[in-house]
Order: structure tokens, then sequence, then C-alpha cells
């Protein structure tokens, strides 16, 4: 799966136990699915997993990773990625905002980028189909990138992994039924019931959509106006969200925990984030007991690089290079 700031990856194992403990969820709502890796480990654990994201490439991955059935799809996404693998590079628009005026990839990976997902465009697929198509590409670019895993900015120097070929596989896709859905958080709370609620929201400034706006433009293909050295989509600055302000985070998830339709949730928060620990404890009691896990984890990789002006050059200095992942557990 795709780097990502606010990847689960290692708190993977600690959330499938806090689910398991509610012996009788069985329909799992993610609220907030990102690269649907907890969704996806959710849904192998044999639950039916309802993922809701409003970044376009975040609902894409849901779709392939959640909502996609293996058995049904399977064979047919192996022929079609084999064939767009096949698809020889052409440059476009993608190459010109991401290689020339940018140095995200290599020109000739660019290349490949811009061909391939025409070549996805043009074939009219089935949306499972597309998902997996769109994901294969997402992750194949993911692995020839220069960034330290933000598309904030790119290296100054080519990372070793941009000379690389870029080449496309088959996500890991899994048997039976799913859904992928694209609402906003609070609508997706009001209208998707489920046993148990999976949130793990926004949790300071740094925005998904500003963070990963490659993706969302890959997944959209709409050749937006784009502005500054990171080339970022204009509507970066538009489609702001209310979970990374801090004068309007605490009431957007404080509705979201109070309408979400699920018996029991598990909340998942960084003590990096706007609220502190007895803050959120107070808020969720209003929906049952609460029991509250910690996990000690490396800050991601850009806080450990430090901290650099225009130029390149390190300035300032890191606060800290560990931070306190925590699990809410809420009991309906």
């Amino acid at each position: 799966m795709i780097k990502y700031l606010g990847s689960k990856r290692l708190l993977i194992d600690p959330i499938l136990e806090a689910v398991g403990g509610f012996t009788e969820a069985r329909t799992v709502l993610d609220l907030f699915s990102g690269t649907s890796r907890v969704g996806h480990a959710l849904k192998r654990a044999g639950y039916r997993v309802i993922a809701n994201d409003h970044n376009a490439f975040a609902r894409t991955l849901a779709a392939c990773y959640v909502a996609a059935d293996a058995g049904k799809v399977g064979r047919d996404a192996e022929s079609l990625i084999a064939e767009l693998d096949r698809v020889p590079g052409e440059p476009g628009w993608f190459t010109k905002t991401y290689c020339v005026d940018a140095r995200y990839f290599q020109p000739r990976n660019g290349a490949r980028i811009d061909a391939i997902r025409e070549a996805i465009g043009a074939r009219s697929l089935d949306p499972a189909l597309e998902a997996v198509a769109l994901t294969s590409l997402m992750e194949a670019a993911d692995r020839v990138d220069s960034t330290t895993g933000l598309q904030m900015a790119y290296l100054k120097k080519w990372a070793p992994r941009s000379f690389g070929e870029l080449h496309l596989r088959v996500p890991e896709l899994l048997p039976g039924p799913g859904e992928a859905h694209g609402l906003e958080a609070a609508e997706a709370a009001r209208t998707l019931p489920a046993d148990v609620a999976y949130i793990d929201p926004p949790y300071n400034q740094h925005s998904y959509l500003g963070n990963y706006h490659i993706w969302e433009t890959l997944v959209r293909w709409d050749r937006p106006d784009v502005y500054g050295v990171a080339r970022k989509r204009a509507d970066v600055r538009e489609r702001g969200s209310a979970f990374n302000r801090r004068t309007t985070m605490r009431d957007a998830l404080a509705d979201v925990i109070a309408e979400v339709r699920a018996r029991d949730l598990v909340v998942s928060f960084s003590d990096e984030g706007f609220l502190g620990r007895e803050e959120l404890t107070a808020m969720l009691a209003r929906r049952g007991e609460v029991e509250v896990r910690e996990f000690d984890f490396k800050r991601y990789i850009g806080a450990r690089i430090g901290i650099h002006n225009p130029a390149g050059v390190k300035v300032g200095t890191v606060g800290r290079l560990r931070n306190t992942e925590q699990l809410f557990l809420v009991r309906g």
C-alpha cells in the first residue's frame, strides 16, 4: 500500500484485538478510511467492512481493498493489470506538471503514468476493476517517487528508488463483499449503520488532501490548476476540513461521535493532536464506558530528517522523535 502519514500499519494488531473484544461485532464502519489498511485487515479477519473517506483517492483505495470481491474480479484484474503494464510511455500533462515543473518522478516514469492513466480512462471499465487498476497505478508510482512519503514537497536530490522502472502489480484482493463511500464524515456517521465504528480522524493541521494531492489528481484525472513549488491542486485551498483546524476540530469530532450509528466505537488518536486524552475521554464517555490503550512509536520520517527552509538548508530543531498513539474503546 502507498506510503501514508496516517497509516496504522503498526497498530493493526491492537485495532483487530480491540474490535474483536466486541463479541457481537459483524459489521465495522471505517469512517476515515485513508489507505484502507485497517479496512483491508478487518475484511481479512472476517468482518463486513463499510469504508468511507471524502477524498477521491481514498475512496478508490477502499473500492479496491474493501469493496472489490476477489472471487468476482480477481481473474479479470490479473489480465487487465498485465495488459496495462505493457502500455508504452507517452508524456503528457502529468509528466510536465510533476516531473518537469516539479521533480516527484523521473520523466520516463511520469510518461508511463500518463499513458497508463489514459488507457484506464479509455476502457470504460466496471467500477470495481477501474478501482483495482487505479490502485495498482498509484502504488506503482509510489514505489518510484522522490519524496519522504508526503507530497508537500519533493527531495532536492533524486531518491534512489526513483531510478527504478515503474511496474504494475495486482493489489491484494480479498473475497467477499464490502462497501466504499465518499461522504463527508458527519453524513457517513448519520447514514451508514454498523455494529462497530472505527474512527481515525485527522488530528492536527496537516491536510491529507494537501499531503497526497498527486494521488487525488491521478484518480480524478481532471488536470487541475496548480500552484507553488509543490504544484498542489488549487482546490487544496478551498476544500479545507474542519478536522484540520484547532478552532473547529472539537465540534466536528463531537458531532461525528454523537451521530454515528454504531453501538461500540474504537477511536484512534495521537498525542500530537488538537485534543488531549482527558478531553477526548470525556467526549466519548457520553456514548458509554471508555477504555484507553497507549502505544509508543517513532514519529514519521519527515520529523526525523528535520526542518529545512525552501533552499534546502536545515533550520531549527525537531521537538521530539517519538509520539504516543492512543486507542479509545467505547462500549455502548
